[in-house]
């Protein structure tokens, strides 16, 4: 019952927030225009801007935590040794689906 309360917050939370794209081959940007946060994600390399201090939390399809990285920086790239696939990286209250290529 709780995991499918969470999948269902997770799936919300996803609907809520504008968001523009970019895609340009391996590369995926996802900016918000409510917050200063952004993620861009090349292959299984994330980069987070704007989110000194906070923590990047990355989540499968079924709402399971995989990672928990501390941003200790303003502009940080972390590569995650995850399997191919979608994902939600979170980062405050940003919350963004992508695909590790």
């Amino acid at each position: 019952m709780t995991r499918r309360l969470q999948i269902m917050a997770l799936s919300l939370l996803l609907m809520g927030a504008p968001v523009s794209l970019m895609a340009q081959s391996d590369r995926e940007e996802v900016d918000t225009e409510m917050s200063a946060v952004s993620l861009s994600v090349s292959g299984s390399k994330v980069r987070v801007s704007g989110a000194e201090g906070q923590t990047l939390e990355v989540y499968n399809l079924t709402g399971t935590k995989v990672a928990t990285i501390h941003l200790d920086s303003n502009e940080k790239t972390v590569t995650l040794n995850l399997q191919r696939g979608c994902y939600i990286l979170k980062v405050g209250k940003v919350v963004r689906k992508v695909s590790i290529r």
